[in-house]
């Protein structure tokens, strides 16, 4: 990706996730480390694996994924799937490189924008979400507010619900909560990306599938535009997917 490079040098891209840590380059976007995380992955070690994996090779600049609420580039909240440590942690001195860190569903829906407005959820661990509204970018914490029956949206589409509710019935609830977030917020379209994406047989009319990979190009478009700093875009993305129906009515198969 010569205009990656020529933006923002050698881009170390990582995404933090609540099971796996994965990491790539901009210029090399074929070579990538995968280890486990989980809830002893603290940011010391998360660096440490990094280096040991890396093995010397260089690069100018990093991008960070993370899992929770973070501000101005700024880690202000504690992870739910991981260890602790990562509120304050200075990764520019531990990389001993420029570092921007985005919530993990910001720098996904990045990558997976195509101009206009789109919310972006993505189906891990937990439930992430971000919206982009004419290239601004606006991350959100969704997962953890109150959905139902006392019980936010994450208890009903995160990795534990799907495993105790079997496919089937996870499968309607997550399209039960497309349709709710996309009547209350009006996007142009609908990005399903994260890890569990490839667990759904199909998505809502309208809905677009997302892909991980997308996560590495939105750290490297953190570089190359404002919109990295939740401001406009400037990129080409050509034009916007068709706006999805409006009053869907969620179904599961």
């Amino acid at each position: 990706m010569p205009s990656s490079v020529r933006a923002g040098g050698r881009i170390l891209v990582v995404d933090v996730g609540g099971t796996h840590v994965k990491a790539s380059f901009s210029h090399r976007p074929n070579r990538r480390l995968r280890f486990p995380s989980g809830p002893t992955m603290t940011p010391v070690e998360m660096v440490r694996q990094i280096r040991q994996a890396l093995g010397g090779e260089r690069f100018d600049r990093v991008s960070i994924g993370y899992p929770g609420l973070v501000r101005r580039g700024t880690i202000v909240r504690e992870p739910f799937h991981l260890g602790k440590g990562w509120v304050g942690f200075d990764f520019t001195r531990a990389f001993r490189r420029p570092t921007r860190v985005l919530n993990d569903a910001a720098m996904q829906a990045l990558g997976s924008y195509r101009g206009g407005s789109m919310l972006f959820l993505g189906l891990g661990s937990g439930l992430g979400s971000a919206m982009i509204v004419d290239g601004v970018l606006l991350p959100m914490e969704l997962a953890h507010l109150p959905y139902r029956k006392g019980r936010t949206f994450e208890e009903y589409v995160g990795e534990d619900a799907r495993r105790h509710e079997g496919r089937r019935r996870w499968q309607k609830e997550v399209f039960a909560v497309i349709d709710t977030l996309e009547a209350a917020l009006e996007p142009d379209y609908v990005v399903v990306g994260g890890g569990n994406v490839r667990k759904l047989r199909r998505l809502p009319p309208g809905a677009h599938r997302g892909d991980n990979r997308n996560a590495f190009l939105g750290g490297i478009r953190a570089w190359q535009t404002p919109a990295g700093r939740s401001r406009g875009s400037g990129i080409d993305l050509g034009k916007p997917p068709a706006r999805s129906s409006p009053g869907r009515k969620a179904r599961g198969s």
